[in-house]
């Protein structure tokens, strides 16, 4: 499989629409191919059969055989592209950190370099008994985060 040729016909295909990007790229056993895309704002069906085409119309079988699937990022997986971050402001997150640090809160804020999570939490009173509800927010730098996920609420 001329992995070269596929990564150049996938980068054609991803040009042709500016919203998407690449997640991953797998050459698996049996020359199997395997796209993971996704798109500032969704992936349609129609996206990923164009970017399927585009590819697999463009590598001969007779040459070598091969299967190629290319679909979109499963919602339980880890956001893994600093583009995905953008794409979920405004949903809940779960961050893990390098050092085992864990956060869940909504995604106010994406830059460059870090990402800021905004949640309210029940902390005791600094003075007499009792809880009461303070605002936290956090920032993290991208290289400080270990795993990201969105939150799935039903």
């Amino acid at each position: 499989m001329n992995q070269e040729r596929v990564k150049e016909l996938l980068q054609e295909a991803l040009q042709e629409n500016e919203s998407l990007y690449l997640i991953d790229l797998q050459f698996l056993s049996d020359n199997k191919i395997k796209v993971i895309v996704d798109g500032d704002s969704g992936v349609p069906l129609s996206e990923c059969i164009r970017v399927s085409r585009k590819i697999e119309h463009n590598l001969d079988r007779e040459e070598e055989d091969f299967s190629l699937e290319v679909t979109t990022p499963d919602i339980a997986r880890p956001l893994m592209v600093r583009r995905q971050y953008k794409k979920n402001i405004n949903r809940i997150l779960t961050v893990k950190t390098a050092t085992e640090e864990e956060f869940e809160g909504t995604l106010t804020e994406v830059t460059e370099d870090n990402i800021t999570l905004h949640w309210k939490a029940r902390e005791p009173k600094p003075v007499g008994k009792g809880k009461h509800t303070v605002e936290k927010t956090k920032t993290l730098a991208y290289e400080d985060i270990k795993e990201a996920k969105v939150k799935i609420i039903f």
